[in-house]
């Protein structure tokens, strides 16, 4: 392996800054899995950790991206092979380990999954972490006893990368999805991907949530957190199932057990990062199946490696849409 281009995150004098850099393979963290890297994704995680927005990366210098998809070149575990396809997303990868920013990846073996047949390494990557997230929490909440039948659902943050596929996601199982925007603008995207319905956090009057008020969702996605989950919370039905994700908007929540010990509703924690294995090469063979997106092309954007600099505001500023793959070597 000769050397090779990767995007590197420093801090300096309490500023973190990225910047292309030349490494080789000596430089490579340790694992038992080398990748020649295809692809990897702009997640908001990603955006936060490279320009130092949030206090995401626990080691400096660390070659960002969380996410990457590629083929092994070496390997010293007897599960990956030299040529096979495969996937690298979660634990310790882009934050405090060097990631899929990079032409090159090495890692340890059990945060590698086989590429799953009907996925390509592009695909897996429009998919990624976001994609993971959504399908994990589906995947909880269904077991969790939810069911098409039982009522509608919400979405919130629909319009970024984790609230999109869980929209599509959850549009192709059967149920009605209500998407929770804050981008008017965003309406006919949303709808396009199979929400039933569309409501702007505008409407929202979360001055003056109550304990428990009208029961409206038999389930609900949240990637926001804050007054919102605790609004969602107060409107859960009967045995209602919300799926915990993010904290785009608020870490805090401020509610009562009201809804949990009068309705039975049910707050689902969904950690992406560190489940292991079977439940993860799991949750990616329901990704190459029945909770495929429909509308995976129509929501992804790619990018050449040299411009990923170029999109970490958007995701800061609230601007990002769907999902963005970064091309490294390709397919």
């Amino acid at each position: 392996m000769s050397s090779f281009k990767a995007y590197l995150i420093d801090e300096k004098q309490n500023v973190t800054r990225g910047d292309f850099v030349n490494m080789d393979e000596s430089q490579l963290d340790a694992g038992e899995v080398t990748i020649r890297v295809a692809y990897s994704s702009v997640n908001f995680k990603d955006a936060l950790a490279a320009t130092g927005a949030g206090r995401i990366i626990r080691r400096y210098p660390c070659v960002g991206g969380i996410d990457l998809s590629g083929t092994v070149t070496a390997s010293s575990d007897p599960r990956f092979i030299i040529g096979d396809a495969v996937i690298a997303t979660s634990f310790d990868i882009g934050v405090a380990h060097h990631g899929g920013y990079a032409e090159f990846a090495r890692v340890p073996a059990q945060w590698v999954v086989p590429l799953p047949a009907g996925l390509s390494l592009y695909e897996a990557m429009a998919l990624g972490t976001a994609g993971f997230t959504a399908a994990l929490g589906i995947v909880r909440m269904e077991e969790n006893g939810l069911e098409p039948g039982k009522g509608p659902l919400i979405v919130t943050g629909a319009s970024g990368g984790v609230g999109s596929l869980a929209v599509d996601m959850l549009a192709r199982r059967g149920y009605q999805v209500t998407a929770l925007t804050g981008k008017e603008s965003e309406v006919d995207y949303l709808q396009g991907l199979g929400a039933t319905r569309v409501m702007l956090r505008s409407t929202l009057d979360l001055a003056r949530i109550r304990p428990l008020d009208k029961p409206l969702w038999a389930g609900a996605v949240d990637n926001l957190g804050g007054e919102v989950l605790a609004w969602i919370a107060s409107t859960m039905k009967q045995g209602g199932t919300i799926a915990s994700i993010g904290l785009a908007a608020s870490p805090s929540l401020q509610t009562t057990v009201m809804p949990f010990i009068l309705r039975g509703a049910c707050l689902l924690g969904v950690d992406s990062g560190y489940i292991g294995e079977p439940y993860r090469s799991g949750v990616w063979q329901r990704l190459a199946s029945d909770l495929r997106p429909q509308h995976l092309q129509a929501m992804t954007r790619s990018i050449a490696f040299d411009e990923l600099p170029n999109v970490f505001d958007d995701f800061i500023k609230g601007r990002a849409h769907g999902r963005v793959v970064v091309e490294l070597a390709g397919a």
